[in-house]
């Protein structure tokens, strides 16, 4: 099956969909956070920790990330040309600083965009107008939802994704006989990686299977669904427990809606009014939190893009994810 990215470049939001036979098969978003995987620039070494390689670095707007393989030579206070291999990671309850290493020699750069990362790789990629049915036709919507409820629904079961600040947890529930739930979910969850683009710790929690038979059953099942991952994984445990492990560069769709569900509610309203096809001025109607996350540079690109006048409309009764634009007289 050939698959392709598809791009569009949203107000606020750059995304990016690998579809394969109408669906989607991987997912990435772009919300503009300049310390992004890529990233060189100088700051100065503020904390060493003793007897180790790693410290903290401020950068000249005062940002910190902490920085890890530090020569033996660098002392407190050095300016060093660093590269971001990590973005800060907002989950629930807190926020995981950059992570940096010393790029010595490297000339300073922003970060790639998003579509400069998914073309360095020799992907196949193309831009498609936000206007378009592509990312629609594709299951587009139906993934923002799962991004923001973290809730995968198949027949006879669910599994539950939430971010923590220590992994990413997916819990498995329904009410097949634990075998074949297990062995179901074990296919959702693999897809569930890669569309809500989920990385670094992982644990997932399977029904209780009292057979070791049983429990290698889904670890073999889970093993096939998971030939195109990169990571390591454990064997299930008996109490049905799995944890995967791989690199973690960026937050997934499922943290970036838990942790600012108003700004995802902005990008979404943000690109629904870019689709509004009748004629008149632009009404956003959402929750005033969604609306607050709405800058006036995202208002101005919106205006210029669409050539109308964009009106506000509060309404506190709306879920934050509740948003939708429409066409008003002028």
């Amino acid at each position: 099956m050939s698959a392709d990215w598809l791009y569009e470049a949203g107000i606020g939001e750059e995304r990016a969909i690998l579809v394969g036979g109408g669906s989607i098969l991987s997912a990435r978003v772009c919300w503009g956070e300049a310390m992004r995987p890529g990233l060189i620039a100088q700051a100065r070494l503020v904390t060493r920790h003793p007897g180790s390689r790693r410290g903290v670095v401020r950068f000249e707007d005062g940002a910190e990330a902490l920085i890890d393989q530090l020569p033996r030579e660098a002392t407190q206070g050095v300016t060093l040309t660093v590269r971001v291999t990590r973005a800060a990671i907002a989950e629930r309850g807190r926020t995981k600083l950059p992570v940096v290493r010393p790029a010595p020699g490297e000339d300073p750069r922003p970060a790639p965009t998003l579509r400069e990362t998914i073309e360095a790789t020799g992907a196949s990629l193309r831009q498609v107008a936000i206007t378009g049915r592509a990312f629609a036709d594709n299951g587009w919507d139906e993934l923002v939802e799962q991004a923001t409820t973290g809730e995968i629904s198949f027949t006879g079961g669910a599994i539950i994704v939430s971010p923590t600040p220590a992994m990413t947890l997916i819990d498995v529930d329904g009410a097949l006989p634990p075998l074949k739930l297990a062995l179901t979910a074990a296919t959702e969850i693999a897809d569930a990686l890669h569309r809500l683009d989920i990385g670094g710790s992982i644990g997932i929690d399977f029904p209780t299977l009292h057979e070791k038979k049983d429990r290698q059953h889904v670890d073999k099942a889970l093993g096939d669904a998971l030939i195109d991952w990169q990571g390591e994984r454990t064997a299930m445990n008996g109490f049905g427990f799995v944890h995967l492990v791989s690199r973690l560069e960026r937050a997934s769709l499922v943290a970036r809606h838990a942790r600012y569900p108003a700004g995802a509610g902005a990008r979404a309203l943000l690109r629904q009014a870019e689709r509004v096809s009748e004629p008149g001025a632009l009404l956003l109607t959402a929750h005033p939190r969604v609306l607050d996350a709405i800058s006036p540079a995202w208002e101005a690109e919106l205006a210029r893009r669409t050539g109308r006048t964009i009106r506000r409309k509060p309404d506190p009764a709306l879920a934050l994810s509740g948003g939708f634009a429409q066409a008003v007289p002028v």
